[in-house]
Order: structure tokens, then sequence, then C-alpha cells
């Protein structure tokens, strides 16, 4: 299942374009235009993560950051107006876990929403993840089919081990290459094809009708199962 994300902001050309970054990566967003119905939206979505603008109508962003952070420690990342140095500091001090002043680059914002969703659920990522006769052990590196061990490069494992890890979640391409590779990957982006593919050959039973690992056309790929 997509991470959630809380967008709130008054101004619509703002929303709109981050909300269509942030999808494009994966995500699954909601969005709020003022202070209310960023609580009201809270409340009901249970976001993994909140974008929340510091001046909004009815609640601003502080009085919305402070009533939420009173029963819920959910990523707060905080959206102030430039120079506002006071302002950025009053959101860190209510809670906010980092913020960016406005204009702002989109993409910047999908990857500091990637970074610290990645800090934050680390220590939620189980070290051993079994899917009826796959066994993931993150802590062995070791991966086993009805308990005989299969060999997997260095990146092979931390690719299967990233997907299996978020069953359902829908990774593009280019994510991939950045969690596994690193930023610094400057070759062709067709190279994760590639290891899907030896993925596969190795834990599939039928690598041109994969059980686990799934193509998601013009995007990217998931890991499809019920964990046991």
């Amino acid at each position: 299942m997509a991470d959630k994300i809380l967008l709130v902001d008054d101004e619509e050309s703002i929303l709109d374009v981050s909300r269509r970054y942030l999808e494009r990566d994966g995500y699954h967003v909601i969005t709020a235009t003022d202070g209310q119905e960023a609580i009201s939206r809270w409340e009901k979505e249970k976001p993994d993560l909140i974008v929340l603008d510091l001046m909004m109508p009815i609640k601003d962003g502080i009085e919305v950051a402070e009533e939420i952070r009173s029963v819920d420690d959910v990523p707060i990342i905080m959206l102030t107006a430039l120079g506002q140095e006071r302002d950025r500091l009053l959101g860190l001090t209510v809670g906010a876990d980092d913020y960016l002043t406005k204009p702002f680059s989109p993409r910047e914002l999908v990857l500091r929403v990637r970074n610290i969703l990645r800090r934050t659920k680390r220590q939620h990522v189980p070290s051993l993840i079994t899917f009826g006769e796959l066994t993931i052990d993150e802590s062995r590196r070791k991966v086993t089919i009805n308990g005989a061990e299969v060999e997997l490069t260095v990146k092979e494992f931390n690719l299967l081990y990233l997907l299996a890890s978020h069953p359902s979640r829908v990774f593009p391409r280019s994510q991939l290459i950045e969690a596994i590779w690193g930023y610094e990957f400057d070759g062709d982006v067709n190279t994760i094809n590639v290891h899907v593919r030896r993925l596969r050959e190795k834990i599939e039973k039928d690598s041109a009708a994969p059980n686990w690992i799934k193509t998601v056309w013009g995007i990217g790929y998931k890991f499809e199962g019920k964990s046991s």
C-alpha cells in the first residue's frame, strides 16, 4: 500500500503541482486548503506524513501542528515564506520535522518526503520476511525457497528486500535506482529492468509469469503476496 501524504496549502497552484509530483513518485495524496479541513482530513485519513503550510485561513499551520502533535507523532514538513526565520524556528519548536521555504522545487519536496519516511519507517521494517515458501532474512542477508538458499548479488538482495518489505507498494524505476544505486548513479534507468529479470529467474517458478515481483506498466514494480 502506498504511503499516504496529507498536503495542506491554500494556494491551489502549489497544491496541484506538489500533488502531481508526489503521485508520480508513487504516493497517495490527499489535500486540504485550510487549517480546519487539515485537522478533519488528518483525523479521518491517518496520513503517514503531512506537508503543512504555515499561513492558512481559519487555523494556521502552527495551530494545526500543535493540535496534531499533542496526540500524534506523524512526520510534518512545514512550508514557510522566504526569509521568515522566526516562522521556521516556531514551526520546528512545535514539532515540525523539516521545513521548506516558498517558492520551492516540487522535486525537492518529493526528496524530503522520501527521506523522512525512510528514516521514520526503518525501525518498523521486519528483518525476517516470509511469503509462503520464500523467506528473506535481512540480518543474515539470506534468501531461501523451501529451505534452499538462493544466491543473490548485493544489489539483487537489496532490491528484493526493499520491494518485499513494502508489499503492494508501487515503486517507480527512478525511485528504485536512487534507493539501490544512490544519487550518484548516472547509467541507464533500464538497469533496473535487467536486475528484476535476473531476480525473477532466481526466485520465481516461472519468470515469464511472476508470482511475486509484478511489473506496473509505465511506472515500475511492486511485490505481491501476503506474509506468513
